[in-house]
């Protein structure tokens, strides 16, 4: 479906006049006489009706926004939508190249890890839960907020304990993890 511009967008509320009003009519009567010519050259090239219109319409625009006819306008807009075309082609070629679903995975994320890899990992996040969940509460909120980056100040505010004393109770919650961690899942 080609879509047409109305040119009321181009209109001031108020109406133009003298040597802008003549610039308006005749944009009027290019765009009338030539937009769908150049809509379905654009269409031909691309395939695509909806680019081709916007392609066009593009042009158009920008011809308007120039403000005053160059000597050749048809010329003029048929050159300007080809280039519009050609870099909208380009950027779609760059992106289609750039974010291909192999390519967008080794630049948005880490490799897959290896099978063996895979399990090994596994069994660290179940000893690791298993050791935490063994932990007294405060012990285990210490450890958990601390790792999120909270000051002393945050976590004394938060725990009700002394903003002095959170360093050693954090020390003795890293020792209470490493011990039961040490112990194994199954410990008690």
């Amino acid at each position: 479906m080609v879509r047409t511009v109305p040119l009321a967008i181009f209109r001031d509320s108020a109406e133009r006049e003298g040597p802008v009003a003549s610039f308006d009519q005749r944009f009027a009567e290019l765009f009338h006489q030539h937009f769908d010519r150049l809509a379905r050259v654009m269409d031909r090239l691309s395939g695509e009706p909806d680019l081709a219109a916007d392609v066009v319409q593009d042009a158009f625009v920008r011809l308007y926004q120039r403000g005053s006819f160059p000597d050749a306008p048809q010329a003029w807009l048929i050159t300007v939508a080809l280039n519009l075309f050609r870099n909208t082609r380009t950027t779609r070629r760059r992106r289609a190249r750039l974010l291909t679903v192999s390519r967008g995975a080794a630049v948005h994320s880490d490799p897959a890890p290896r099978p063996d890899e895979a399990v090994a990992a596994d069994e660290t996040r179940v000893q690791v839960r298993s050791a935490i969940d063994r932990m007294p509460e405060r012990d285990r909120q210490l450890l958990m907020l601390r790792a999120e980056g909270y000051s002393y100040h945050d976590l004394a505010k938060a725990l009700g304990i002394s903003e002095a004393s959170v360093g050693t109770l954090l020390a003795r919650a890293k020792e209470k993890f490493r011990a039961s961690y040490r112990s194994g899942p199954h410990a008690s």
